[in-house]
């Protein structure tokens, strides 16, 4: 296994979905208009063997794809210069319609001067995943405690109860909850984040959640969302490596770098991603009863999830039919956290291999995240998130991996 070998995997993946056919909901129907922004990237993990890492962009500017550059210490991207996403006065997000013209389209820069460009989707809901980290760093900090209670929009609740609302079931709310927190407390500030100054320290420099509200607004509507929170996929993948307590040391940290999070925070997160009920993105058990079903990583699906009659119940959601014979025939746990809107779809976790009796052993270790601009309006029915073609490629992956870890 190597990067580059990794890297031209991920290429392959990816051309073999063939996005470009991709029905859009804008379009009637018809294919997208342009080959649609993905940014993916992959860490691996493999026993007696370094790490391996690759990031790949597609984009209507590259639709073939490129690879990222990415040094031998697995430091940032050099060859790409990221700009943010955008959103008109309307707050429509412009960049994405069939008739944009990204040669008219004022594009702010995000972060780079790579020769490539790339504009950045908006991560929808993977944001919270910021926000969980701001939490821990609180709490590591000795600036509350997960029992502490947190009053918000007329309701009570620790806040580790909102935190895990926040990453299990998408519960804006709590994140509204706990960015107010976050706020209060001085993390998230109008002129200086100090969650922002950490993301850079640790050297994940397109971790942006930028213009939230003191009162817990993250969205459009509150000035932030599309084009204020910012997350790259291979950022969002060094930020899970530096969440995973079982993945070798960061190789682009200073040696005697301080942990991100502590161990015990470490374990919170962790625990609150396994318990994941959103599997409809790279993983889609969630969807398993759902006509013309594709799976994609296969991923176990906690049981508190699982109704007695096989659907899938969580945080207001309902997915049926049965889904319970697709998670008993999975073979990953995938500690994730997703977001989807109508023109976002994105993904990112940890992959671990699970044993199951009667059944094949899995060993496997890696982490995986996916932004792209595939949201519902590409999904071929009201109960998904995206397109067939995104678990798909998340399938895809894992069965090309699957020989390299053995």
């Amino acid at each position: 296994m190597t990067h580059d070998k990794l890297a031209h995997l991920l290429l392959a993946a990816v051309r073999a979905q063939r996005f470009e056919l991709t029905a859009d909901a804008m379009q009637g129907g018809a294919p997208i208009a342009h080959f649609p922004s993905i940014d993916l990237a992959v860490a691996a993990f493999p026993r007696h063997a370094p790490p391996v890492w690759a990031n790949v962009l597609f984009s209507r500017e590259h639709p073939l794809g490129v690879i990222a550059d990415i040094g031998s210490d697995g430091g940032p991207v050099r060859n790409i210069r990221f700009d943010a996403d955008v959103r008109d006065e309307q707050q429509r997000s412009v960049a994405w319609w069939p008739d944009s013209d990204w040669q008219r389209l004022h594009v702010p820069p995000l972060w780079g001067d790579g020769p490539h460009r790339f504009v950045a989707p908006y991560p929808a809901s993977l944001a919270k995943l910021l926000v969980a980290v701001g939490v821990a760093r609180l709490v590591d900090q000795q600036g509350a405690s997960w029992a502490d209670e947190v009053e918000h929009a007329g309701e009570v609740r620790s806040i580790a109860q909102l935190g895990e609302e926040m990453i299990t079931v998408s519960g804006n709310n709590a994140t509204s909850a706990l960015v107010a927190l976050l706020h209060k407390s001085g993390v998230l500030g109008t002129t200086r984040d100090r969650l922002h100054d950490a993301f850079a320290l640790y050297g994940l420099p397109t971790l942006r959640f930028e213009n939230t509200r003191p009162d817990g607004g993250w969205g459009n509507a509150a000035g932030a969302g599309v084009g204020q929170l910012q997350m790259t996929a291979w950022d969002s993948a060094r930020l899970l490596w530096l969440l995973d307590a079982d993945a070798p040391p960061a190789p682009w940290l200073a040696p005697g770098t301080p942990p991100l999070v502590s161990r015990d925070s470490q374990r919170q997160l962790r625990q609150w991603l396994e318990a994941q009920a959103l599997h409809e993105v790279l993983s889609s058990t969630a969807l398993a009863g759902e006509p013309g079903w594709v799976a994609g990583l296969p991923a176990q699906l906690p049981a508190r999830w699982i109704d007695a009659d096989g659907a899938v119940v969580a945080g207001g959601y309902r997915f049926e039919p049965d889904v319970r014979q697709a998670s008993e025939r999975a073979t990953l746990r995938f500690a994730h956290k997703t977001g989807t809107t109508e023109n976002y779809a994105s993904d990112a976790g940890i992959v671990r291999g699970i044993s199951r009796p009667g059944g094949p052993a899995r060993s496997c270790h890696y982490v995986i995240a996916l932004t792209s601009n595939l949201g519902t309006r590409y999904a071929p029915s009201a109960h998904c998130a995206t397109t067939w073609r995104v678990p798909a490629l998340g399938r895809t992956i894992d069965a090309a991996l699957m020989p390299w870890f053995g």
